[in-house]
């Protein structure tokens, strides 16, 4: 019986680090919900969040504000760190957790980070928010708040 006990207690870190992180999935913006006090959001946009060992694989794909194409393809530690970018406009991209609910990312351009999106998974995991700032993906001020719904 004891060593059952033991057994429980050593794993049970183990169990909870294995748990799905919270921005794991597909996330559809919901465009109706978004409030932008500078610029303009995306008229559609869909992120796919996959594990990948200890990253993070991010892949966004819609239609920016001006009707042209968006896509965006990163990985990032889910922990925070530095990133590594596949495909998109900007040079290089990091990631900070803030807690088990938020983290925030910077995309860099020139060694300076231009486009900072700080992200809320909600308590009932159902609702994604992105607060932005910075220069987007087509080159426009923006400043706002996106909201996801999980798909």
């Amino acid at each position: 019986m004891r060593y059952a006990k033991l057994v429980l207690m050593l794993l049970a870190p183990a169990i909870a680090v294995m748990a799905a992180d919270p921005f794991v999935g597909t996330w559809r913006l919901n465009p109706a919900k978004a409030k932008y006090k500078a610029g303009a959001g995306p008229q559609q946009l869909t992120v796919t969040i996959a594990a990948s060992g200890s990253d993070l694989d991010v892949v966004e794909k819609g239609t920016g504000a001006s009707g042209a194409p968006v896509s965006n393809h990163y990985t990032v530690p889910a922990n925070g760190g530095i990133g590594k970018l596949i495909e998109g406009p900007y040079d290089a991209v990091s990631s900070r957790r803030l807690n088990a609910t938020a983290q925030e990312i910077g995309f860099s351009k020139g060694g300076k980070v231009v486009f900072t999106v700080r992200s809320n998974v909600s308590q009932d995991g159902k609702t994604l928010s992105n607060a932005v700032s910075g220069t987007n993906i087509a080159g426009q001020a923006v400043e706002g708040v996106n909201t996801f719904e999980k798909q």
